[in-house]
């Protein structure tokens, strides 16, 4: 056990609201909602003065709406995330090289391991190693908001599982550190449900055995929680319970798998239909796959019913393989084994078993090379084709999105509204939720633009600005810069030429700012 305070944990305050405000000023202040817009939609994070109406990260969208009818509901912008997230940490680079990235706002740092140690070290023996520790936490809040304008949480700790639970306490904006030694006496009162690991049917489980906080599972006899809850989850639990972590701060963790999963506006009944969203979630994984440099040897299939039950297939292979044919056809074959009556209204394809190589199917490329010659043999229409992603522009993890669309009412806590993949391929690539598709163009018609609340554009006259809302024929445009004093709304017909998309505005640097680490003197 250390002797410092000397795990950081990170969490950034409603990250991708909190962006959003930052760069659109009209907005500061006022509830934001970020999330998936359609009828399934997800909400992805609520700002502060959204969550004092009740509205919270993984509810219904539709239920935000009732809570916060006037909120400002946005799609969301993962590459202007993923830019400030970068920034956020590489500040945190400069306290150590152990940074254990969770998500795009969320890390662990072991300042021990980093330029301060030595110092850490001699300010123990000398008894003032936790206010240095304590300086460090504050400088590093300080130096994060004067580089994004964004607040974020701090806990420290001598281990990852206290450091968590106090940046929790530490929400909004603030800093918790707990002691080496008052584990225990910090875990106590809480609830079960504050270990991770504890869901609500474990949380059940324990509560008819008369266990209710962590004081009383510290309390029990490790065999009697194994009893209860299995070998694993029983013992791990108990250690928990007593403070107990000695996990390391591990940088730049391995993605498990890849995986991209839609969610469908209306439930799909149709065989066929399936098995096309199936090809195209096949892509689209295998795309993610390429660029991180990976292959696998598992597929994996995820189909929920109408009746919200979810069951997963998977299959593994003889050899790690990134071949699109290969996995396209195994997860084909694993979505012919499940019951698809009543409909479907989500389906996910991913790829586990990760490798850094792959085995060439030989029998996979003969049957390729058999069917790109029947097709340069047929006389089909050249329209015919997938209809699916188009368009490649980047983003974490070189994830491609849909510059196009599929006209199928697909909504899909699976896909970025910025246009990037959203499956989990490591730390800095959340889930993320789409907002919705624009329908195909019919015959030789153009496709209709579409204007989704939150974008960001750029008028030949006005200047740059973002999405409020579109509709009948019209979208509406606040003409506002992350620097500039709250714009003014204007109003366009979507087919509008002179209005074009634009890239998200960078946030501005709030102060000068000094270097992470420099302690007041």
């Amino acid at each position: 056990m250390r002797s410092l305070p000397t795990i950081l944990h990170l969490d950034m305050d409603a990250f991708f609201a909190s962006v959003e405000q930052a760069s659109k000023p009209s907005l500061r202040g006022k509830p934001v909602i970020v999330g998936g817009l359609s009828g399934r939609g997800v909400v992805a994070t609520a700002s502060y003065e959204a969550r004092r109406f009740g509205v919270h990260s993984a509810m219904a969208m539709a239920h935000a709406r009732r809570l916060c009818p006037n909120a400002a509901f946005l799609v969301p912008r993962f590459e202007l995330y993923r830019q400030v997230s970068e920034t956020v940490m590489g500040l945190l680079r400069q306290l150590s090289p152990l940074v254990e990235p969770l998500s795009l706002d969320e890390a662990f740092v072991d300042l021990a391991a980093g330029p301060y140690g030595e110092l850490l070290e001699a300010a123990a023996e000398a008894g003032t190693g936790a206010e240095l520790v304590r300086a460090l936490a504050e400088d590093l809040r300080a130096d994060i908001h004067a580089a994004t304008g964004l607040t974020g949480s701090v806990g420290l700790a001598g281990c990852k599982l206290l450091a968590k639970i106090a940046s929790e306490e530490a929400k909004p904006d603030g800093l918790a550190v707990v002691e080496p030694g008052s584990e225990r006496a910090v875990l106590g009162p809480m609830p079960v449900r504050a270990l991770p690991g504890v869901g609500p049917a474990t949380a059940e489980t324990l509560r008819r055995a008369g266990l209710a906080v962590v004081a009383d599972v510290a309390a029990v006899d490790q065999a009697e929680l194994v009893r209860l809850l299995g070998k694993a989850h029983g013992a791990s639990l108990h250690a928990m319970a007593l403070g107990l972590d000695d996990r390391p701060v591990v940088a730049d963790r391995d993605a498990k798998s890849v995986s991209v999963e839609d969610t469908f506006e209306v439930d799909l009944v149709e065989r066929d239909r399936i098995i096309r969203e199936v090809d195209r979630l096949a892509e689209r994984c295998v795309r993610r796959l390429r660029a991180a440099g990976r292959s696998g040897r598992t597929v994996v299939v995820k189909v929920r019913r109408f009746d919200f039950s979810t069951l997963t297939r998977s299959e593994t292979l003889r050899a790690p393989t990134d071949d699109p044919s290969v996995i396209a056809e195994t997860a084909r074959r694993l979505v012919e084994q499940v019951e698809v009556t009543g409909g479907v209204r989500l389906l996910g394809v991913g790829v586990s078993g990760l490798a850094d190589f792959t085995q060439e199917d030989l029998f996979a490329q003969a049957a390729r090379l058999s069917e790109e010659e029947a097709d340069g043999a047929g006389q089909g229409d050249p329209g015919d084709g997938d209809h699916g992603d188009h368009g490649d522009h980047g983003g974490h993890g070189g994830s491609g999105g849909e510059a196009g669309g599929t006209g199928d009412g697909r909504t899909g806590d699976g896909d970025t509204g910025d246009g990037g993949e959203a499956a989990y391929g490591g730390p800095g690539a959340p889930r993320a939720f789409h907002p919705g598709r624009a329908a195909e163009p019919v015959g030789d018609a153009p496709a209709a633009r579409r204007w989704l609340p939150g974008y960001d554009v750029q008028h030949a006259e006005f200047g740059p600005g973002w999405v409020q809302g579109s509709g009948v024929g019209r979208v509406t445009v606040r003409f506002e810069t992350p620097g500039s004093a709250p714009g003014r709304v204007r109003t366009f017909l979507v087919d509008d030429p002179d209005l074009q998309p634009a890239p998200a505005p960078p946030l501005p640097a709030t102060a000068p700012g000094h270097p992470v680490g420099h302690l007041p003197g």
